[in-house]
């Protein structure tokens, strides 16, 4: 799927060659997969990626005291025959997440669990089969639910992504929109978005926002100095596709 030019925003400038040509190279180890749960960490312990001092919706806060960008993000576990993964989501609505479909795919069962603790029943998962997405219906309300943006980002707009990086802390980072470039991983996606806000292992999944706190994309892959979005305009059309996601079988 390739981006078309939106009225009043223009389209954000392609990244090089030798910068595309850098994250296939890079790209392999991707987002989700992680030898194993990681033991409880301490609170002395620096994240590996610094939270952002003021977040985007810091203003709407809760009375437990978090903010509006941090209750709608969750962590996803991925408990499967053989394997234990882990990556992040964002509610779509009371009782829907979105989040990649590396993270939910081979699933025996999945756990979500939110920013107070408290773990959500799954009831179903699907996939999409044009780019790395997945839905997620839960049996309980989620604690927050962001906006989607209208329109893809413009080159050098700030960037906030919200999620559990390596499975642990939820985490607040911010970057800018570096360019576009044809998605390394997925050739029939077309273009995606790239930026620099630091994402690890475990941030697959995670909402990336705009100082409006809208959704502009969603995390999807990383390489060592860049991270790759499936912009928000792909997933609306998906969405919008009744026939775009299947359900997801169980392991076996």
């Amino acid at each position: 799927m390739s981006w078309r030019r939106r009225p009043g925003r223009p389209l954000v400038r392609p990244v090089t060659a030798a910068v595309a040509a850098t994250l296939v190279a890079t790209l392999a180890a991707g987002c989700g997969v992680l030898p194993g749960l990681p033991e409880p960490m301490p609170t002395s312990v620096v994240p590996s990626v610094a939270p952002q001092a003021d977040p985007v919706g810091s203003e709407n806060l809760s009375p437990d005291g978090f903010d509006a960008v941090k209750r709608m993000a969750v962590r996803i576990r991925n408990v499967g025959c053989s394997s234990l993964s882990t990556g992040s989501g964002f509610a779509l609505d009371d009782r829907t997440l979105i989040t990649n479909k590396h993270v939910v795919e081979g699933s025996r069962s999945l756990q979500v669990l939110t920013y107070d603790g408290r773990d959500i029943q799954v009831e179903t998962a699907s996939a999409a089969g044009l780019a790395d997405l997945a839905i997620v219906r839960t049996s309980d309300d989620l604690p927050s639910a962001p906006t989607l943006a209208a329109a893809d980002p413009a080159q050098g707009d700030t960037v906030t992504v919200v999620g559990y990086p390596e499975g642990g802390q939820l985490t607040v980072t911010q970057g800018t929109v570096v360019g576009t470039a044809t998605d390394p991983l997925h050739e029939n996606l077309g273009q995606v978005l790239v930026t620099d806000a630091q994402v690890e292992p475990g941030s697959s999944g995670s909402a990336a926002l705009n100082e409006a706190g809208e959704v502009i994309g969603v995390v999807y892959a990383k390489s060592t100095d860049a991270s790759l979005l499936v912009p928000v305009s792909t997933l609306r059309a998906m969405l919008d596709d009744s026939s775009a996601f299947a359900t997801l079988p169980p392991c076996s």
